[in-house]
């Protein structure tokens, strides 16, 4: 008998995992950028193409669970048709919110798509930051680095105890 108890998705959640939006590769993308790690299994791969200042086409890859593919594919639908400036005042929370709420261990997905997102818009500008961008990393920004950061020590310390249990 499992110990497991299930998690408390809404039906939003459960409808974007069996049937995610703008799923896969985009092979004309004009940037892209990932955050999360798969060796935890949460990753999240957003591709956008832009044009103009707009976000003309947003897709995903995501390596993860159910929050991990409904964050990503929620995200995408937010971000399309928005200027770069506009998409980059969402907030995990925001995600969180649009998905109908995410159980609190499972917020860490919301976290990891705006990652992804900054990372690219970030990326797309490179030196020629425009006045709204700003130049220190924000506090999403930092939310993300600090769970790769915890999949990291928890990884490597995972990896210690099986070793001192098998040796």
């Amino acid at each position: 008998m499992s110990t497991r108890i299930p998690l408390p998705y809404s039906g939003k959640v459960i409808k974007l995992f069996r049937n995610p939006k703008n799923l896969g590769r985009m092979e004309n993308a004009t940037v892209y950028a990932t955050a999360g790690s798969p060796a935890c299994g949460d990753m999240i791969t957003l591709y956008l193409r832009i044009e103009d200042g707009k976000i003309l086409n947003a897709t995903f890859e995501s390596y993860g669970c159910a929050a991990n593919i409904a964050a990503a594919s929620v995200l995408t639908e937010m971000i399309k048709g928005k200027k770069v400036e506009e998409a980059w005042k969402i907030t995990w929370r925001k995600i969180s919110d649009e998905l109908g709420g995410l159980p609190s261990i499972k917020y860490h997905c919301g976290i990891l798509a705006v990652g992804s997102l900054r990372r690219a818009i970030r990326k797309y500008y490179g030196d020629k930051r425009p006045s709204w961008l700003p130049k220190e990393t924000t506090s999403e920004e930092k939310l993300a680095l600090k769970e790769e950061e915890l999949i990291k020590r928890f990884l490597k310390r995972s990896k210690k105890e099986l070793n001192e249990k098998h040796f």
